[in-house]
């Protein structure tokens, strides 16, 4: 099944849910959502009621679903919206009271009138619209809202502001409220959904002639301009349209846009709006990339771009029965078990020009599926961690995050925090996905980029910052071990272990923590290890040389120390030959492994770490 009728389906079954609080509105056909500034209460005749005309402020909710024609907003004179509208068209004595900067809006406000007229004159009209149009009519909007310390008017000039409630005064937006004498009417024109089928029965009475659907396959009214205000990184943006008849839309295939693309207007809204929704309630948004990911129940969906803790404040240590528990809690949510019968889709929308939205990614697939690959990324990519908490450092076990592998491997340091430009954060992100929805497996070069960012711990002011590339690094190379069926690697030291890489790591992390035992409380100077590290990567034998001999002297002042340093040294060493030692050619990534584990049972001490946890 393709998307529009994944979106489809899930606009018919949205539509029967309940709206939750402070959730995004499923969006009737035939009507788009704004952002008001002005909101007029007016009597059912058409009068100002006494709660008069405010100003709608951040405490209040200003977005407003209103009717929308689906006409384009564009042209000298765009055509208005058919009931709230900006003051541009709506204000009678605009004209009267704007500066010369501003455009006049003759024609704009006499096709607001007509359009009004033509819905309210009709046998879909409601009370709301005459209402409105009485007072409209009346074109003394702006005069009112003078009244009512809405608006405000130059001292100099006697005109009004141009820049009035956050944009430009002709720009306002405006919503009404109806006060109706039996009080049975919902009284706020855009939470009113006997008006919004008012609105959706006349424009159906006014619908072009029938042509075949290529969606449904029936014959129905069609459209031929789309919906846009689809992702909030590009307001304009359209995933439909076939308007350009002029370069090489379909030309060369098609004579004219009815033969190459045909979609009815009733499918084209359905398909939009159920997307807008699935946005606004659980996308996740990296520059122009937007991510949405839903189910076909309508249930919980967890975040595939996020590690198992996410933003959960860890309290204490977690080890594998622990991780696996929280991973579990991820995926199923508030779920007993997986629906056989559900299915889980996965779309990446990029908005990578002013007009066009087009479709990065999609995927779907069974939900049982989904859980199983995602659950084998998690564990897959799985490591030790270093993380504060309850006042003391602890090596807890997570997964890797997207956005953190994306800024581990092309980003700078930016106020002490690792951010790579939001592009490429966007691009690596849509590059990973498929091996977290797919089970696909990881790119190599990506592992060797993060080896060889971890190699040159020089380049970062923050050693926070290089050890987080060392942990995810090794995270990674264990995934590409998996992926490329290489072998397993533990997360813990493994003493068995004989790979040269590996050794040399090991040596690496005793250097680093040799002189970091000799250290003052707060002295903070980088360890010879750390100052050698890219050259020891590249030449460990004879960079090992020079590491010993600058720590040595630091050691010599602490007999207890040298004692307990070289013996790990000399265990390390027990384990490779004199040729292996001597062995001066590039180590492979699996040294970051051993430097890794070593240090971890340097730091954590040897209890409980020759076993996998």
């Amino acid at each position: 099944m393709s998307w529009t009728n994944e979106l489809l389906e899930v606009y018919n079954n949205a539509v029967k849910i309940k709206a939750e609080p402070n959730k995004p509105k499923l969006l009737p056909i035939s009507h788009t959502m704004v952002k008001a500034n002005i909101h007029i209460t007016l009597t059912e005749d058409g009068e100002l009621d006494n709660t008069g005309i405010k100003e709608i402020t951040s405490e209040d909710d200003e977005n407003t679903i209103i009717p929308d024609t689906g006409k384009a907003k564009t042209g000298i004179y765009p055509p208005p919206y058919p009931l709230n509208e900006s003051l541009r068209y709506l204000a009678g004595d605009f004209n009267e009271y704007i500066s010369d900067n501003i455009k006049s809006n003759e024609r704009n406000h006499q096709d607001y009138i007509e359009q009004l007229k033509d819905w309210k004159d009709s046998e879909y009209s409601h009370p709301a619209l005459n209402a409105i149009y009485t007072y409209i009519t009346k074109n003394t909007l702006i005069y009112d809202c003078i009244c009512n310390n809405v608006l405000l008017l130059d001292d100099k000039t006697g005109k009004l502001k141009e820049k009035q409630l956050g944009v430009s005064v002709d720009k306002c937006f405006v919503r009404f409220s109806v006060q109706y004498a039996d009080m049975q009417h919902e009284p706020r024109t855009w939470k009113d959904e006997t008006l919004y089928n008012s609105f959706i029965d006349y424009l159906n009475s006014n619908a072009v002639e029938k042509r075949l659907c290529y969606a449904t396959g029936d014959y129905l009214p069609i459209t031929y301009t789309h919906p846009y205000g689809i992702v909030k990184s590009n307001a304009r943006a359209k995933l439909i349209s076939s308007n350009d008849d002029k370069n090489y839309t379909y030309r060369g295939r098609f004579s004219t846009k009815e033969e190459a693309f045909a979609v009815s207007y009733d499918y084209s809204q359905k398909v939009h709006n159920a997307l807008k929704w699935l946005i606004g309630r659980q996308s996740f948004s990296f520059d122009s990339l937007t991510l949405v990911v839903w189910n076909s129940a309508l249930d919980f969906v967890p975040n595939i771009t996020e590690n198992v803790w996410g933003d959960v404040e860890i309290e204490e240590y977690s080890s594998k029965p622990i991780f696996s528990e929280m991973l579990r809690k991820n995926i199923l949510g508030g779920k007993a078990e997986f629906d056989p019968n559900s299915k889980v889709m996965v779309m990446g929308l990029d908005a990578a020009t002013t007009g066009r939205l087009s479709i990065s990614m999609y995927t779907e697939l069974a939900e049982s599926e989904f859980a199983k690959y995602l659950e084998f990324w998690h564990t897959s990519t799985a490591w030790k961690r270093k993380k504060y908490i309850k006042d003391k450092y602890e090596y807890i076990l997570d997964s890797c995050s997207l956005p953190q592998i994306a800024n581990c491997l092309y980003g700078t340091e930016q106020n002490g925090r690792l951010e790579c430009d939001k592009k490429v954060l966007g691009d690596t992100i849509l590059r990973l996905l498929p091996c977290v929805t797919e089970r696909r497996k990881l790119p190599r070069d990506i592992v060797q980029t993060i080896c060889n960012k971890a190699s040159n711990p020089l380049a970062f002011d923050k050693e926070y910052n290089h050890m987080m590339i060392v942990e995810n690094a090794c995270a990674l190379i264990r995934k590409e071990y998996s992926d490329y069926n290489k072998g397993e690697i533990k997360m813990a030291y493994d003493p068995t272990c004989t790979d040269r890489s590996y050794l040399f790591g090991c040596l690496l992390a005793i250097a680093d923590k040799a002189e970091r035992d000799t250290y003052e409380k707060d002295e903070k100077r980088i360890t010879n290890a750390r100052r050698y590290w890219n050259a020891f990567s590249s030449r460990p034998y004879q960079t090992w040389q020079i590491i010993e001999e600058k720590i040595e002297p630091y050691l010599e002042k602490d007999p207890r120390l040298m004692t307990k340093y070289t013996k790990h040294i000399n265990d390390i060493m027990a384990k490779m030959s004199p040729d292996t030692f001597k062995d001066n050619s590039k180590l492979s990534p699996l040294y970051l492994i051993g430097f890794h584990h070593y240090n971890t049972l340097l730091w954590k001490g040897s209890e409980d770490n020759n076993k996998e946890e």
